[in-house]
């Protein structure tokens, strides 16, 4: 085979070596624009993990870069005159220029032909007069190919938020080194890292804003170097920053990071009548933000999964490239996952600049989802013990009780909020059941929620309880609308209270336009048989297309109906004891039909802007906060994302997340979807965490994530990080009553309170799980650290 790379980059070079290596009957020949010692940048990152996979596909050339490493485990965040160390990340640095000068000398040792200041305007011509059989395209991130061939393609390239320049330094940093200064136009934030005996990489990065209003825009190169040397003057120590590139100034010098994704990664290119493939490799293909250090990492991962792909000369061609695009894109999306927590993390550098400097960086550190609570003590120990110590402490004053004697899990700390004290951070998420009768609860609910207030949680949530009878979801719902449905919500509570120390609360909600329906196992949002009810709501709707009940748009005399229907339920409520109320604004229901405008179309004072689409359901909740205990929390489900084109976003929802602060919400119970059949929604772990994360941080309230969180390791996470104060838990709860006490044994915390009939379970199932990580272990040929350590790897 004749194989010719097009670009003489990392992924250029190290793909061209393996193809050699593995094949030498190959020609193999990598063209590069560029001199063999031109490059821009100064110094690239890997994480030890990598360096392994280089090892393994070729040890001489990973012994070299070995060679050229230099190593670090900690990382320095340098915040509000503040430096926080955690350990045990195990990074690498080598100068670029290094990395590419010894992959052309293993290339040249290996056979590989290298041409150099060749520019490839037509890769057909190219493929031609070299009689290539393959073209592999790694033209870097402005790749020409690309270019000319974006219809097949298809690439999707967004220019991100903040401006950055790759700078150099002699001062020489100890550590993974993140300095963050604030000025009067916004933050500035430093990546910084040695990456050899005397230099060091400093990338400077800010919002696009703020380098416009600070001058940059304007300034030469000169210029830019001396502000950025003034500005962190304290972590340069007297040493100059150094630029690579003198011409530039500007725009050209500070670039746009562009995050990159292809539809397709192979085109076929007709040659002398020969169909010759083009395959897209690293940067050319795809983009990963530099705050993890990916980009090489990727172009490098590539080159091996098409090495291996054209190991079996069998196999036609065609069908190794589609083997290779289908095993990298998974992993590939699953780094530009992460590497986008990451990039919008320090987008947002303002949204935690009022967290104290260990919170700070802890949120840092966790940025991209990677990094767990779990993983970092497993790296650090001590960080993450003195970090738990901080935590807590702090949990421990602010709900003003005794600081508990030890680091306790973020999960275990409690929360005050109003007069209701939590003993941890774990609720029970609302979740319908259709199991009441006529409105009214039963022995059910009495076995589901009480066993889940004895399982360890710290606020168990009963389901959305309808205002009325026509505000019901199903005639299977919940009410609170008659005094027989008072009395048996109360004989519940008095349960949950008498025999456990949870807290117990309630969700007032009316269906609105998706009411009058079967319950969910005889066909979820399908109307009644039979029996069906008028609907209500902003306008006139139907939530499933030709299916579903029309509802028509409320009346006046409807409004203060529904209004007077939720005072008099959150009458109720309180007299039946519970110690948690929530407004259901959020689903698509009636009150969060007002709030979309996918659902409200009104041209009255509750139409239009956010403003007036807030104005019914904050009317709402000050009635009913009105009437409910003052010692009492009200909190707030919202859906913080339609996903749905012309929806709600998450910049609207901390608008309205910053509205009912104004109105007197204690919490925002941060949802989203379940408004529009057209919603397109992202899935994944934590999926909703973001929204609450920003709202919690922007709107300055406090907020409760929900949505599949599943691990101990999840909540400790999201708690520690201040991206909530509380984490609703929905199915594992269904699958497991006692899920907290099961999590808790589970991280080795044996402080979470037991009922006092259940402590015998207690010891065994602690002895049972450490009985299960030694053996694992022992099967694994690992220790149970090390065997963790791989399972939070994944």
């Amino acid at each position: 085979m004749n194989i010719v790379c097009v670009g003489g980059g990392p992924a250029g070079l190290y793909f061209g070596l393996l193809a050699k290596k593995r094949h030498p009957g190959y020609a193999v020949t990598v063209v590069e624009r560029n001199r063999p010692s031109d490059t821009f940048g100064w110094g690239v990152v890997f994480s030890d993990q990598t360096l392994g996979r280089l090892a393994g596909a070729d040890e001489a050339s990973a012994r070299a870069i070995l060679q050229s490493f230099n190593h670090w485990d900690d990382i320095d965040v340098h915040f509000k005159g503040r430096t926080v160390t955690s350990g045990g990340h195990g990074f690498c640095g080598i100068g670029r220029k290094r990395l590419l000068n010894l992959l052309q000398e293993r290339c040249l040792e290996l056979g590989v032909r290298l041409e150099f200041e060749t520019e490839v305007r037509d890769e057909a011509e190219l493929a031609r007069s070299l009689g290539a059989d393959l073209v592999v395209a790694c033209d870097g991130v402005n790749s020409a190919i690309r270019s000319r061939h974006a219809q097949v393609f298809q690439p999707e390239v967004e220019r991100r938020h903040c401006r950055f320049v790759w700078l150099g330094t002699r001062k020489k940093f100890d550590a993974f080194t993140f300095a963050f200064e604030e000025t009067e136009h916004g933050w500035f934030q430093a990546h910084a890292y040695q990456y050899d005996g005397e230099t060091s990489t400093f990338i400077v990065e800010t919002l696009e804003e703020t380098w416009q209003a600070a001058g940059l825009e304007a300034m030469d190169q000169a210029g830019a170097l001396a502000f950025c040397e003034r500005l962190f003057a304290r972590h340069l120590d007297g040493h100059a920053l150094m630029a690579n590139a003198a011409h530039l100034r500007g725009s050209g010098m500070w670039i746009r990071f562009p995050r990159i994704a292809c539809g397709r990664w192979v085109h076929f290119e007709e040659v002398d009548g020969r169909s010759v493939p083009v395959v897209l490799m690293g940067d050319a293909a795809h983009t990963a933000h530099f705050s993890i250090g990916s980009g090489t990492k990727l172009a490098l991962e590539d080159a091996i999964e098409l090495a291996n792909c054209l190991d079996d000369p069998g196999q036609p061609l065609e069908d190794a490239l589609a083997r290779y695009e289908a095993a990298r894109r998974v992993e590939v999306l699953k780094l530009q996952s992460a590497a986008r927590n990451s990039m919008e993390w320090f987008e947002n550098v303002a949204r935690y600049g009022a967290m104290e400097a260990e919170q700070f960086a802890y949120s840092l550190l966790t940025r991209s989802q990677r990094l767990s609570h779990e993983n970092l003590r497993l790296r650090d120990p001590d960080y993450i013990a003195g970090f738990e110590d901080w935590f807590a402490r702090r949990a421990a004053a602010q709900a003003g009780v005794p600081a508990p004697p030890g680091p306790t899990p973020p999960m275990f700390t409690p929360l005050r909020v109003r007069e209701v004290l939590l003993k941890n951070r774990v609720i029970v998420s609302p979740m319908a059941q259709y199991s009441a009768v006529d409105g009214l609860v039963g022995d059910f609910h009495l076995a589901h929620l009480g066993a889940r207030a004895l399982g360890g949680a710290a606020l168990v949530m009963a389901e959305m309880t309808c205002v009325s009878s026509d505000a019901r979801i199903t005639p299977n719902c919940p009410g609170l609308y008659t005094s027989e449905h008072t009395a048996a919500w109360k004989r519940i509570v008095d349960f949950v209270h008498a025999n456990s120390d949870a807290k117990i609360g309630v969700q007032l909600g009316h269906a609105g336009a998706k009411g009058s329906t079967r319950p969910m196992w005889d066909g979820i949002d399908q109307p009644l048989v039979e029996g069906n009810w008028p609907l209500v709501s902003a306008s006139r709707q139907q939530y499933l297309a030709g299916v579903s009940q029309w509802s028509r748009a409320a009346t006046r005399e409807d409004l203060d109906r529904i209004k007077a229907d939720f005072v008099r339920a959150a009458e109720a409520a309180a007299s039946a004891g519970f110690d948690w109320l929530e407004l259901h604004c959020a689903h698509g229901y009636l009150l969060s039909s007002f709030i979309s405008p996918l659902t409200n179309h009104r041209d009255d004072e509750y139409g239009g802007s956010l403003e007036n689409r807030c104005r019914y359901p904050l009317e709402v909740f000050a009635a009913i906060r009105a009437v409910w205990p003052a010692a009492l929390p009200v909190s707030v489900r919202v859906s913080a994302h339609d996903w749905v084109e012309g929806g709600i976003l998450p910049a609207d929802a901390v608008e309205i997340a910053r509205l009912f602060k104004a109105a007197g919400a204690d919490m925002i119970d941060c949802s989203s979807g379940q408004v529009s059949k057209d919603e397109q929604p992202v899935y994944g772990r934590m999926f909703q965490t973001p929204f609450s994360d920003r709202i919690r941080n922007e709107a300055a309230i406090a907020t409760i994530a929900v949505g599949s969180i599943y691990e101990a390791d999840h909540v400790n996470s999201i708690i520690a990080a201040g991206r909530a104060d509380l984490c609703a838990v929905a199915r594992p709860h269904l699958a497991n009553p006692a899920w907290t006490l099961l999590e808790a044994a589970r991280i080795g915390y044996g402080g979470a309170s037991w009922p006092r009939q259940y402590r015998a379970g207690k010891s065994q199932l602690e002895r049972n799980l450490e009985r299960e990580r030694q053996q694992q272990a022992a099967n694994a040929g690992l220790s149970p650290q090390e065997l963790a350590a791989r399972l939070l790897e994944g």
